[in-house]
């Protein structure tokens, strides 16, 4: 099956994006209309352009949750019944997880249960996020308001997602090449060269000792290097999910020039979207910025904003708890003062999420192009080494045949 990039137009007249697999352009096409959605562009996606997506059925996805918001709305503004469009939902829904999640959303709704309780039985399909949006939906009377508000937040968190795994790909393979080219050099080429030197009796230089020490140790005790690698990609996980390894990388990662930009644009984006989501849906200002702490990645990010909900609590207004963190850009809290000032926070917060998910972008962007030579240089470095250490040896040689 093939993969099609698509532009769709909903129900509503919402325009659309995302890829869909099938076994032909007019198949992709027919599931489209199937869906209630009228195509605009269905192409067929090349290594390039294709969406990185690495769901294998397991916890649904930015763009799996997005597709079901979507086609959620379309069908219940069609007037399709919301037990109706959930059996509908989960025949078409590919994730295996998601599929079986819906299907008993569908019976538990049936026996009376409302929709965000049946949700709330699988958190690991249905975020809280999610969750406490469509109870507030359920509550106000505009539910699919709520849906599509939801819709909005996977798409644009679906595409920063997929914006940082293209970007992760080039240094990925320069990485496996880097270790291949090692490899190969220190297994091959290294003892070839090594045996030639040994007829001659000469003494080796001491890079080209060293060099031939890592060679015999590949050689010979590659069972040990594997496990000793193993062992630390293991104690470096484990470390990383404790609190204070969390910690740790937290700081790290706001001290490092080319990836502070990008987490502190990420962390800003992702307050915006999230918290203005929420409040649109009706959800309080102490529960959304409860909920929105737990969607943060970075744990300094997640303790300021439990900070604030403890600060608007004791009667501060969000925006100063914010500024005193010294985390989030100037912009951010002094936008909200004005959206607090004037009372349209909701907006702030929406002009807010679309500027900093640009600045994501850029800010991805540059970051792959301050990584490119830094990748090149260092691979240029390692093989120069292993190049040096074979090179020496044929020098001295050519050196001592001179002075006879």
């Amino acid at each position: 099956m093939a993969n099609f990039g698509y532009v769709v137009v909903d129900g509503s007249g919402k325009e659309m994006k995302g890829s869909v697999e099938a076994d032909g352009r007019e198949v992709a096409i027919s599931q489209l209309r199937e869906s209630g959605l009228i195509p605009i562009s269905v192409k067929e996606q090349g290594v390039l352009t294709k969406d990185i997506n690495f769901n294998i059925g397991g916890k649904a996805t930015s763009r799996d949750l997005s597709v079901f918001c979507r086609q959620f709305v379309s069908m219940t503004r069609a007037g399709v019944t919301i037990l109706e469009a959930l059996k509908l939902l989960a025949e078409q829904t590919d994730n295996k997880m998601m599929k079986k999640a819906v299907s008993e959303t569908r019976a538990s709704v049936e026996k009376g249960e409302t929709l965000a309780d049946a949700m709330s039985a699988f958190p690991k399909v249905f975020p809280n996020l999610f969750i406490t949006t469509v109870a507030a939906g359920e509550a106000s009377g505009s539910l699919d308001v709520a849906l599509e508000r939801m819709a909005v937040h996977f798409e644009k968190s679906a595409k920063t997602q997929a914006l940082v795994k293209k970007a992760m790909i080039y240094p990925c393979v320069v990485a496996l090449v880097a270790v291949a080219v090692v490899i190969v050099m220190l297994v091959v080429v290294i003892p070839n060269y090594m045996v030639m030197f040994e007829d001659m009796d000469m003494e080796l230089p001491k890079l080209t000792q060293m060099v031939v020490v890592m060679s015999n140790f590949i050689q010979e005790k590659w069972i040990i290097l594997l496990i000793c690698i193993g062992a630390a990609v293991a104690l470096f996980r484990w470390y990383a999910k404790t609190d204070a390894g969390q910690l740790t990388f937290a700081h790290i990662a706001l001290k490092m020039p080319i990836v502070k930009s990008l987490v502190t644009k990420s962390a800003s984006a992702m307050l915006a979207r999230t918290l203005g989501t929420l409040i649109a849906a009706g959800v309080p200002l102490i529960e959304a910025v409860e909920i929105t702490s737990r969607t943060m990645t970075n744990v300094l990010f997640k303790m300021a904003l439990s900070d604030t909900r403890d600060a608007i609590i004791r009667g501060m207004p969000l925006s100063a708890p914010l500024e005193e963190c010294g985390l989030f850009p100037p912009m951010v809290y002094h936008m909200l003062r004005i959206g607090e000032e004037s009372g349209n926070i909701e907006e702030m917060l929406q002009k807010l999420a679309d500027y900093y998910e640009e600045e994501v972008e850029i800010a991805t962007q540059s970051m792959m192009a301050a990584m490119e030579p830094m990748i090149i240089i260092f691979m240029a470095l390692i093989v120069g080494v292993l190049i040096g250490s074979v090179m020496a040896p044929m020098l001295s040689m050519y050196e001592g045949l001179d002075n006879l």
